[in-house]
């Protein structure tokens, strides 16, 4: 064998190892993602939703700032953008995750939340024609249909029937409305900003807030234990800042849409690992109804959705 053709068979052989090396990122970062769920309600058992967020955001932002002016990224150019970034962070930042920690801290499961949350790809879908002028087709119904059902079964299955539990629910709702609003927002306007600075820009502005409420409303009190550490250190650092590394080499390979196609693992996910974590048990209707709203995501979700779906490029 000549000296060229061994050059490419290594050649090859690297190619094929980046490619597998390709292929589990997008899983890797989707599992981060589901894990989150259960790790905020193992820190809510020692501090409020607020403080927990702040303290969240402070330290992302502890890794971002060095990085955002190690690498001397372009900042936004106009004061259009930094006010479309700062408006796609309020409802990111402060509307999804402050929801999203205000239902579990009120008593709705780790699973339901992140079932509920997930079905952000259908209600982005749908919302997108008049948002964004684009059209809805028959399969975006269908996937509302069966989202909105095997929630329904969910929320069903888990008693959340009375007028009080279900307000809480109504948390995990808002929690939906404000990162498809974020997501559309952002889609509306083609922010085409590095991620990185995107997401220091949008941590800014989530800090801001919730730093000043959470010594109003709770006292930035939190009870130190080991438990609450290693919990704050997986979603700060684990869940923002890996995501976030992983992201950007799925952007440099345009592996990127590759995540869309594996969102309707989220739900199902997110229940395995609160059930591991956080001792969270799930009914066989509850697991028929992750079912039937993951099947929902799904066919909403393609292959290609990210090029429509810009959720995750930040």
């Amino acid at each position: 064998m000549t000296e060229p053709d061994v050059q490419g068979n290594e050649r090859e052989g690297s190619g094929k190892k980046a490619t597998a090396v390709l292929i589990l990122v997008p899983i890797i970062f989707l599992l981060l993602w589901s894990s989150g769920f259960a790790y905020v309600k193992m820190g809510l058992a020692y501090s409020g939703p607020i403080t927990y967020l702040t303290l969240r955001f402070g330290l992302v932002l502890v890794v971002l700032l060095p990085a955002v002016l190690a690498l001397r990224l372009p900042l936004p150019k106009s004061g259009r953008e930094w006010g479309h970034l700062a408006i796609v962070g309020l409802f990111f930042q402060c509307g999804y995750f402050g929801f999203l920690y205000a239902a579990i801290h009120l008593g709705v499961s780790a699973g339901t939340t992140a079932l509920i949350v997930s079905l952000q790809p259908i209600l982005v879908a749908l919302l997108a024609s008049r948002y964004a002028g684009e059209r809805v087709d028959a399969t975006s119904w269908v996937g509302l249909v069966l989202g909105v059902s095997g929630a329904g079964i969910v929320i069903i299955s888990g008693s959340v029937i009375e007028t009080a539990s279900a307000m809480r629910v109504l948390y995990a709702v808002a929690s939906l409305i404000g990162i498809t609003i974020g997501t559309l927002h952002e889609r509306r306007f083609g922010l085409s900003v590095h991620p990185l600075v995107s997401s220091f820009i949008q941590h800014v502005v989530g800090f801001a807030v919730v730093l000043p409420l959470g010594w109003w409303i709770e006292g930035l009190y939190i009870t130190w234990t080991w438990e609450f550490i290693w919990a704050l250190s997986y979603l700060s650092f684990g869940v923002s800042v890996v995501s976030l590394l992983l992201l950007l080499v799925m952007i440099r390979h345009n592996e990127a849409h590759r995540v869309s196609s594996l969102f309707f693992l989220v739900a199902p996910a997110a229940a395995l690992y609160a059930w591991v974590l956080v001792d969270e048990v799930m009914s066989p209707h509850t697991w028929i109804g992750i079912a039937v709203a993951a099947l929902g995501v799904a066919i909403v979700a393609p292959p290609d959705g990210l090029r429509r779906l810009r959720l995750f490029r930040r």
